[in-house]
């Protein structure tokens, strides 16, 4: 059956610069550690995607259109289709004393996050460090090798598709998320994080709202719910205690 808009799929692709034929994303483990990109705790395989979905660049969704599951596309991706063209207005002059303020030594190739947006620190010069807030992709003509492995049918299973897209961590279980679909309201129990931060509390945040998002957008149901169930711990009391009690 061809993939159309709105379809759950999972995909392989794997990403390079046309011009130097450098790698600089991919879905197998095999091959980022190849190009030198592998990430630790990274989570390498197929992905879930929504065609349409904004999930990939447009440029892929509209490539895999009309295929099955199975099949593989080539995909050419202009600038202007992919990262957009440079943009000098976003190479800008920080002084030092802001790094200073914030307790950074600013380095030639350290990454920032500002209200910008994420930048790469391209100099440093005495007191002034240059960083450049264009994407790192922003210019070069892409290509992509595309396999779409199959296609998600079951309500629940895209449904846990769209968890592993957004809300996965390293170790987590989706085993023990918990589904349950009543008319038009879906109840979702997630598996448990056991560090929670104020920044993991904004991805759980984050996470929930675009999981929701998805579900509203692409199938029939209008209220996602998600369920927090907290159990109390019980320490058990060290082996001497408990045989001190029992000799008294």
């Amino acid at each position: 059956m061809a993939i159309q808009d709105g379809d759950f799929v999972r995909v392989e692709f794997t990403g390079k610069i046309k011009e130097t034929e450098e790698i600089f994303d991919t879905t197998s483990e095999d091959i980022a550690e190849e190009a030198g990109i592998f990430v630790d705790n990274k989570q390498y395989g197929p992905i879930p995607i929504i065609v349409g979905g904004n999930h990939l660049l447009p440029a892929i969704d509209e490539a895999i259109l009309g295929t099955e599951a199975g099949e593989s596309v080539h995909v050419s991706v202009t600038p202007e289709n992919g990262f957009g063209q440079r943009d000098s207005s976003l190479i800008q002059l920080i002084p030092m004393k802001e790094f200073k303020k914030q307790g950074m030594t600013p380095v030639r190739g350290m990454k920032i996050s500002a209200e910008n947006g994420t930048g790469k620190i391209i100099s440093v010069n005495g007191g002034r460090v240059k960083v450049d807030f264009n994407h790192e992709l922003a210019g070069k003509n892409l290509e992509y090798d595309v396999t779409v492995v199959e296609v998600i049918e079951e309500d629940e299973e895209k449904i846990k598709s769209m968890i592993e897209l957004h809300y996965s961590y390293p170790n987590m279980d989706l085993d023990k998320t918990e589904i349950k679909i009543d008319g038009d309201t879906v109840s979702i129990k997630l598996d448990e994080i056991t560090r929670f931060d104020q920044k993991t509390y904004m991805d759980v945040t984050f996470a929930r709202f675009r999981i929701s998002k998805d579900i509203w957008d692409n199938m029939d149901y209008e209220k996602v719910q998600f369920v927090d169930e907290f159990e109390k711990v019980v320490e058990e009391a060290p082996e001497e205690e408990v045989e001190a009690d029992a000799e008294e």
